[in-house]
């Protein structure tokens, strides 16, 4: 089992990722993936560099460097306004009140160029493994293709 780190630390490569309460979908529609991913980069691209992603209807997956002079509580706060504002707005747009994510996001500190390779693996592949598609190439909302 690999660490879960409880700060972030610059220059360090980490695997973040949340679901929704109760497996409720994330993005009912096309424009919901865009406006996530908008929202991603305008609060989380000062603090990542991001080296793959995967969104799921109902949880998602980055895989992000810190970047340099970076401290972890304007991360943390970054990452949780990014998801406070999607949230919101997702709400907003069904008439729908109350927590979207479950209460804090995870991150897994990636020790090793092994794991970094099987978690980028695993991260292109959740889509397979939870049957939306048949090949990676085939779900639009990752970074495989790129």
């Amino acid at each position: 089992m690999k660490n879960f780190s409880e700060t972030f630390e610059s220059g360090i490569i980490y695997h973040l990722y949340s679901r929704s309460i109760s497996n409720q979908e994330l993005f009912l529609k096309d424009e919901n993936y865009k406006f996530f991913l908008i929202k991603y980069s305008q609060y989380c691209e000062v603090c990542f560099d991001t080296i793959a992603y995967c969104l799921i209807p109902n949880h998602f997956h980055f895989l992000v460097r810190v970047k340099e002079n970076q401290q972890d509580l304007e991360i943390v706060k970054s990452f949780s306004n990014f998801l406070n504002c999607y949230a919101k707005a997702f709400n907003k747009s069904i008439s729908r009140n109350g927590g979207l994510f479950q209460r804090k996001f995870k991150r897994k500190l990636i020790d090793n160029d092994n794991y970094l390779s099987r978690i980028i693996l695993y991260i292109h592949l959740n889509p397979i493994k939870h049957g939306l598609v048949t090949k990676a190439k085939g779900w639009k909302y990752s970074s495989f293709s790129a």
